[in-house]
């Protein structure tokens, strides 16, 4: 039977824990609550933005702009979009499983699929495997800047124009509820196309100013904010997945507290009865 110091001490330690992953889920929702915010904000504009930009990409021809030419894809850039720490659950996991296994089909059908990281848990995952790595970017999540996520676009932009990319995909968890998150993959290069049989959905706008100015002009900004868009995603869904895990352990501690209580009693009472045991004996014998 266990020492009821160790299990004392024990206890003492489970609610040290405790005391770290309540403090832990309190602050995960002060960041959630800001990051939802910003989320939010920007979800009808990349929404928006989104839809404009693939229907003037249906009407457009692929001579129109650089970012609209589709070539047999050959050479890949995958973005994964990862959190920077761990203690959010299967945040970190679900994301890395779906990448590694979309990679994987993509380098089935094309010679060669970069990977490049947004995180450093991406980073330090995908290193220690098999695969191609290009760039990395770590500590962006602490503020989600539009700016960093111009930096990062604006590269792929570049790369993409001089042919030495054929296509760039972005992978990442988008925000559903706090308790759900939803691994996505999104084609941000070449923009997409919409599939339409309506003839009138095709038919081209008069442009003001010229239509090589306009795409000039929106076509990287939309690249960009998409990438800014999927950071705010995956800050959101990353602080709702650790608010989640560190109430799930709070819980299961306050559970192991009372258990190893339970057991302390149980010991005590057991010591107690075993020394009562020994007194009444002992008196049983001198008598």
């Amino acid at each position: 039977m266990a020492n009821l110091r160790d299990i004392r001490r024990r206890i003492g330690s489970v609610k040290n824990t405790q005391q770290i992953t309540k403090a832990m889920k309190m602050v995960a929702a002060a960041k959630l609550r800001k990051a939802q915010a910003n989320m939010i904000a920007a979800r009808p504009f990349a929404s928006k933005m989104l839809d404009v930009l693939n229907s003037l990409a249906t009407r457009a021809d692929q001579d129109a702009h650089p970012l609209l030419a589709k070539r047999e894809e050959k050479n890949i850039r995958v973005v994964v979009v990862t959190a920077d720490r761990g203690l959010c659950g299967a945040f970190n996991t679900n994301i890395l499983r779906f990448a590694r296994r979309e990679v994987e089909n993509l380098a089935a059908k094309s010679e060669r699929v970069v990977v490049d990281c947004v995180g450093r848990k991406g980073w330090d995952h995908f290193k220690r495997r098999d695969f191609e790595l290009g760039e990395h970017w770590s500590g962006l999540f602490r503020k989600v800047r539009y700016q960093d996520a111009e930096k990062i676009a604006g590269g792929y932009i570049d790369a993409f124009s001089k042919g030495e990319t054929d296509a760039v995909y972005l992978v990442y968890n988008r925000f559903k509820s706090v308790i759900a998150q939803e691994v996505v993959v999104e084609r941000l290069l070449p923009i997409q196309r919409l599939k339409t049989n309506k003839p009138e959905a095709l038919l081209d706008y008069i442009y003001e100013p010229t239509e090589k100015a306009l795409f000039g002009s929106l076509l990287p900004k939309h690249v960009a904010f998409q990438v800014f868009h999927s950071m705010l995603e995956s800050g959101a869904a990353e602080q709702a997945a650790r608010m989640t895990a560190m109430e799930s352990a709070t819980s299961n501690a306050s559970e192991m507290i009372d258990s190893l209580t339970l057991y302390a009693n149980r010991v005590r009472q057991a010591t107690i009865t075993k020394e009562l045991i020994e007194v009444v004996s002992g008196a049983q014998a001198l008598g």
